[in-house]
């Protein structure tokens, strides 16, 4: 039921130009849980985390936000949600202080609670030092935690964090990534990303979307589950289309010369089947061998397939 989630998404639709760029998408999150939201450039990412945000209306669907219905009480809904867009919505010419006093007063604090917020926010997000500081002066890694603390200023139940990491080097991006596994102590968490290892480091759960569609939406240990992993080595062997169009294979990845990787359907075991296909085709099998994927092979296998005829997506877990 609705009521058991801090954040509920049916159905979201969104046409750009006549070209849907979100396609019935279902999102779920539960009390205490971080959501990695995975998926190419251009997959809807950005466009459904909006709708969720509120930021951008969906052409069909509805959001509810911690019991508040988006469509139908927008700002009850807001209340209860954090949100930092991909682009932070900085203003360089004011000081940490003065941009999130400003966020707080949009936020409804009371005035008599902002100085308590802002430092709390400033506290989490190890801003302490620089509430004197112009936005404009801090290093990019800096500005992204002054965007995430305009998101919590208010204490929400729900946090929308769009590509938090994006553009920051090793030392920034560590930061920053430990800055959000404190903050899902708190708060119900989503995250963006198109970098695998930054979804891998935080989220409990995993959902892909591609071509606007959820493929897979599972915890991050299930991956294994999914499917098996076949490594192949061919003294002969054919081109990289033929071993993906075999029965069973999900997506063949040339490795190197002579080698490649298979992404195999759930539940199916072809090793037989592509022993005898290879000793029939003279493709001089050397080696073969099986092992769980990870979550980079199911992300290549899942994005690299267009939806069938039937308008259904390649795979899909509980939010298709």
């Amino acid at each position: 039921m609705e009521s058991d989630f801090k954040l509920s998404a049916q159905g979201l639709v969104r046409d750009y130009a006549g070209r849907r760029a979100v396609d019935n998408v279902n999102v779920t999150l539960a009390a205490g849980e971080v959501l990695g939201v995975l998926g190419p450039n251009g997959a809807g990412k950005s466009t459904t985390l909006r709708m969720l945000a509120g930021t951008l209306a969906p052409g069909a669907g509805h959001v509810v936000i911690a019991g508040q219905d988006m469509g139908r009480h927008p700002q009850q809904a807001k209340r209860r949600l954090g949100y930092l867009p991909e682009r932070p919505p900085l203003y360089a010419e004011l000081t940490v202080d003065e941009y999130l006093g400003f966020c707080a007063r949009l936020h409804g604090i009371a005035r008599r609670e902002r100085r308590a917020a802002i430092a709390a926010a400033k506290q989490d997000c190890g801003l302490a030092d620089t509430g004197r500081r112009l936005i404009g002066s801090l290093s990019k890694g800096y500005q992204q935690r002054v965007g995430i603390a305009q998101a919590i200023v208010h204490r929400p139940e729900v946090l929308i964090l769009d590509e938090p990491t994006a553009g920051l080097d090793p030392n920034q991006l560590r930061g920053v990534r430990e800055l959000i596994t404190r903050l899902a102590s708190a708060h119900s968490v989503i995250i963006s990303s198109h970098i695998l290892s930054e979804i891998q480091a935080v989220a409990n759960r995993v959902m892909i979307i591609h071509q606007g569609r959820v493929v897979f939406d599972e915890p991050l240990g299930g991956t294994a589950a999914q499917a098996d992993v076949l490594e192949i080595e061919l003294a002969s062997g054919p081109e990289t289309a033929a071993l993906a169009a075999l029965d069973g294979v999900v997506a063949a990845h040339a490795l190197s010369a002579g080698r490649w990787r298979l992404t195999v359907e759930a539940g199916r075991d072809i090793r037989v089947q592509l022993a005898e296909t290879a000793a029939r085709n003279d493709w001089q099998l050397v080696e073969l061998t099986r092992r769980p994927p990870d979550l980079e092979e199911r992300f290549a296998a899942l994005t690299s397939r267009a939806p069938d005829a039937a308008g259904e997506p390649p795979t899909a877990g509980r939010a298709a």
